[in-house]
């Protein structure tokens, strides 16, 4: 098969960082699906994986697909070979950038029937993070409309996960908060139903006040929590719960949340499969109850930018766009 290899210690840009090479095909093991890839996505964690690598250190990137069953292992029940899955794979294997790829059958599901390969593509990874940020370390229940009363500050609305957080958010009742620093992203979040849109780039608690909202007792911050951490806490409501995704670049004082008692949770959306949770099966179930939603038009693809081809300049062409901070939706690569 061929696979596009990324390699550690290069800029996106730089002549090399990434290469086709030919690999042998994979065989499934007992509880894996081969996939044979239509369609991958570019998210945060690719870039961060690829800035990481050690110098010189080669790997396969992506953690998003969509595709069609070529095999299945002995354990494998619910799927068989032509049935159409996506999922958001696995960090601890090789990832979908290549022709052929393996997934546990549990974290996967049968792709949204009215979506093309690139929309249904863009979908799993923030889905998976955004389903278990709000229902599974928030606390809301995963139901339509069970969360009247409840109020939801997304920071970081337009981003793949946010924009995912803020429709699953509204679909299941709550009141919802996004933030913005452009007019177009800010439009955005108003598009998949935020009812209130805050600068994040300009004083959040003195903008919420000036909504006639004290606080909020949940809060999703899905980038740059650093630069928001004062912020949080000044908003966040007495006993309610932060829930973060991306890492500090150092120590965080975590007292500034004592005197309200707040939670502070983490969402990886990769821990699941990476210890073989005896909950990991879950994430399929995700997945399928998130392409009911999309099929029955409750939630909309966040696709922004598709492009074409298992070629190192189409994916360093990508990569360079999500390092920009600018990306409005996800970007697909169809192959």
């Amino acid at each position: 098969m061929q696979a596009l290899m990324a390699k550690g210690g290069l800029s996106p840009d730089a002549s090399g960082a990434f290469f086709l090479a030919e690999v042998p095909d994979p065989v499934p093991g007992r509880w894996d699906l081969l996939v044979r890839v239509a369609a991958v996505s570019v998210n945060p964690v690719d870039t961060k994986v690829h800035a990481r690598l050690a110098s010189g250190g080669e790997r396969i990137l992506g953690y998003d697909a969509v595709g069609t069953v070529a095999a299945v292992g002995e354990a494998v029940t619910g799927f068989a070979p032509g049935d159409r899955v996506y999922y958001a794979g696995d960090a601890t294997r090789p990832g979908t950038d290549a022709t052929l790829h393996l997934v546990d059958a549990r974290i996967a599901a049968k792709a949204p029937q009215t979506l093309d390969d690139a929309a249904a593509a863009a979908m799993p990874l923030t889905s998976l993070t955004a389903y278990e940020a709000l229902f599974d370390r928030l606390g809301l229940t995963d139901a339509a409309r069970t969360n009247a009363g409840r109020e939801v500050l997304v920071l970081g609305g337009a981003g793949g996960v946010g924009s995912m957080a803020i429709q699953l958010a509204v679909w299941a009742g709550a009141r919802v908060i996004a933030t913005a620093s452009r007019s177009e992203s800010a439009a955005w979040c108003r598009e998949l139903g935020a009812h209130l849109v805050l600068d994040h780039s300009k004083d959040m608690p003195a903008a919420l006040r000036s909504a006639g909202i004290t606080d909020v007792g949940a809060i999703f911050c899905t980038t740059h929590m650093e630069a928001h951490w004062r912020a949080m806490a000044a908003m966040i409501a007495p006993q309610g719960a932060l829930c973060l995704i991306d890492d500090p670049s150092g120590p965080l004082d975590i007292t500034v949340f004592k005197s309200k008692c707040a939670s502070i949770r983490w969402e990886f959306m990769f821990a699941r499969s990476m210890y073989k949770t005896p909950d990991m099966a879950r994430q399929g179930a995700i997945l399928a109850r998130v392409a009911a939603l999309l099929d029955s038009g409750v939630v909309r693809p966040t696709l922004g930018k598709t492009r074409h081809g298992l070629d190192p300049a189409v994916f360093a062409e990508a990569h360079l766009a999500q390092r920009s901070g600018r990306m409005v939706g996800k970007q697909v690569v169809v192959f």
